[in-house]
């Protein structure tokens, strides 16, 4: 299986929100997780050291795909479909038989909130999207998303319209703020979890979270 040393390579220094720090903390939920469900060790463990993958090991790599600040945005839409293809090449050279690596690519192509197009069918990619979506909420989850969205040039806060309170569209000209992305995802990840494990995890996490973005707003507006 990759190790941490490995996986440590693809991962950019210099990203707060999907950095190396965010694997090491889904790495461990994921493990707590597959222990309490029963799941894969080998695979869960290899899925998540991939998950998010941009760097290059050994000449195999994604890294081209995002290494301009113009193309992060489609970079990040299409990840999680780069990141299964490089698991591929990276598990291949280390001997690992198809069928495992297949179960590696499904975690990794289910794993992402914005594309249902592959929901995680078997345990071990239910996991790895429930660890994943674990370090989006609580206090972790709200740093993740103000440091995010500074990194995009958005505020912390701002007003959302009743458009996008409606739909999850921005009006023209309106900001994408942090705290718009808890009203549009963060919001709803407690509900979308798969595990037992994970939603026991997910109800106090989500229940500080909430607190937290209700005073920022509160705060913003100088309600308080």
């Amino acid at each position: 299986m990759p190790t941490l040393q490995q996986a440590r390579l693809w991962y950019p220094d210099d990203d707060p929100v999907h950095g190396f720090d965010h694997v090491l903390r889904v790495y461990r939920m994921a493990e707590r997780l597959a222990l309490a469900e029963g799941a894969d060790l080998e695979i869960v463990g290899a899925a998540v050291l991939l998950h998010d993958a941009q760097a290059v090991d050994q000449g195999l790599g994604i890294s081209d795909q995002a290494d301009a600040n113009s193309n992060h945005t489609v970079a990040r839409l299409n990840h999680h479909q780069a990141a299964a293809e490089f698991a591929g090449d990276v598990l291949r050279a280390e001997g690992w038989p198809a069928g495992r690596i297949a179960a590696v690519q499904h975690c990794i192509r289910a794993h992402r909130f914005r594309d249902n197009s592959e929901e995680p069918q078997t345990l071990e990619a239910q996991i790895l999207f429930d660890a994943d979506k674990l370090d989006a909420i609580g206090a972790i989850g709200a740093a993740r998303a103000v440091a995010y969205a500074a990194r995009h040039g958005q505020p912390a806060y701002a007003f959302p319209s009743e458009s996008f309170l409606r739909s999850g569209q921005t009006e023209p000209g309106e900001q994408h703020s942090a705290y718009h992305e808890y009203l549009f995802k963060l919001s709803k990840l407690k509900e979308r979890l798969y595990t037992p494990a994970a939603r026991l995890v997910a109800e106090e996490r989500h229940r500080y979270m909430v607190e937290y973005f209700e005073r920022l707003a509160a705060e913003s507006l100088g309600e308080m």
